[in-house]
């Protein structure tokens, strides 16, 4: 299966990212795209994201061989009715969401008849708008996709094969399994980072600004995760919320155990977890997932 036109719905970093990356990989594809803000729909044109920005969702979809939707997981469903009117017959719907049963089940809900591949690409900044989007986002990261039980294999491979374009390393998994390992290595950090900033805003009056004031890398760390989009993270633990909610459980149970372990002065659990911790962190550098130079190594587009 050719592809040769790419509709992108939602213009923020994700479509956008995705837009710049195919000029700069797929120059020959010609690409399109749609957001329900004018104001990014103006800016997204201003900054080329596409090669044709439309001014309705159905017009921009009209001639794609592949349409990919990148907007907040709880929006797919409406995203998907908008476009229905404009898919030519054979086209492949496919996403960028964070959790992917449920956007399986409402895509598949609102586009009968089509096929829908959905996907994750496991990238992103703290950034979000028309103005976020970057060429390379994709370089280096996984893109995970989670084809239904009867998916067409030619398709599959054609969409694979696009991400791989793109710079991404493709995994093929089931929704299930999907929503499971992204709630521990995603959704659960996002929480505790929105919690615990949360946490130190509460105590700022306590610390007269001194939380602000002294922020070591690690909380710094924390506030650049806590910058995320407020709407996109919502709609993620709203969606995943099973596989969050059991993950959350075990993270309570183990932060329990440490809590007593420092009560009554274990310092050997202490010291073996941090141990086996300090491991994990090695393995991520030796994958590629992050750089082991001061900061991160990051730049102005870190990763989200």
């Amino acid at each position: 299966m050719p592809i040769e036109r790419v509709a992108i719905i939602g213009l923020g970093l994700l479509g956008g990212s995705i837009g710049l990356a195919v000029q700069a990989h797929l120059p020959g594809m010609q690409t399109t795209g749609w957001d329900s803000d004018p104001a990014t729909r103006k800016r997204a044109a201003e900054r080329g994201l596409v090669g044709a920005v439309c001014d309705t969702a159905p017009d921009a979809v009209a001639e794609a061989d592949l349409v990919i939707l990148c907007v907040p997981v709880g929006a797919m469903g409406a995203a998907a009715a908008a476009i229905a009117p404009g898919l030519k017959a054979g086209a492949v719907i496919s996403d960028v969401g964070s959790s992917k049963q449920t956007v399986a089940k409402a895509l598949a809900e609102a586009l009968p008849g089509h096929p829908v591949i959905p996907a994750h690409p496991v990238a992103g900044t703290e950034r979000s708008g028309p103005d976020a989007g970057f060429a390379s986002l994709f370089q280096q990261r996984w893109c995970i996709i989670t084809p239904p039980d009867d998916a067409d294999a030619a398709q599959v491979a054609a969409l694979s094969a696009f991400w791989e374009a793109l710079g991404a390393t493709v995994e093929i998994m089931t929704p299930q399994h999907h929503d499971m390992v992204l709630a521990v290595t995603s959704h659960l950090p996002h929480l505790i980072a929105y919690t615990i900033v949360g946490t130190a805003d509460d105590l700022e009056d306590v610390t007269q600004g001194e939380v602000i004031k002294y922020s070591a890398g690690g909380f710094r760390d924390f506030t650049r995760i806590a910058a995320s989009d407020p709407t996109m993270w919502r709609d993620v633990f709203l969606t995943n919320k099973d596989a969050v909610l059991d993950m959350l459980q075990r993270f309570t149970e183990d932060l329990t155990a440490l809590q007593k372990a420092i009560r009554v002065g274990d310092g050997q659990q202490l010291f073996d977890h941090f141990t086996r911790t300090r491991a994990i962190r090695r393995s991520i550098i030796e994958e590629g997932q992050d750089d082991a130079r001061p900061d991160f190594g990051r730049s102005d587009h870190g990763d989200g």
